[in-house]
């Protein structure tokens, strides 16, 4: 019973980190695309293009973890 606690927050937390990773790349992203009220400056444009990276390699990290507990859960390793 103890285990299946200890995996039930884990699973939270990874639910809770997914959200807010998704959240971080939704905005990213439509930081991207909306055209920079500057005057054609590139460095701002570079700085949105990292944070989107930044933010994809999040959630693939993220996506990752899922598919790892996913393969557990289906080996009968977790419940």
């Amino acid at each position: 019973m103890d285990k299946r606690k200890a995996w039930r927050e884990q699973e939270q937390q990874l639910v809770e980190r997914w959200n807010a990773a998704a959240s971080r790349f939704r905005d990213a992203q439509a930081a991207l695309s909306t055209p920079s009220s500057e005057n054609g400056d590139a460095a701002p444009h570079e700085e949105k293009v990292l944070k989107a990276k930044a933010a994809r390699a999040e959630l693939e990290a993220v996506r990752k973890q899922v598919a790892r507990l996913k393969v557990e859960f289906s080996a009968g390793k977790r419940y």
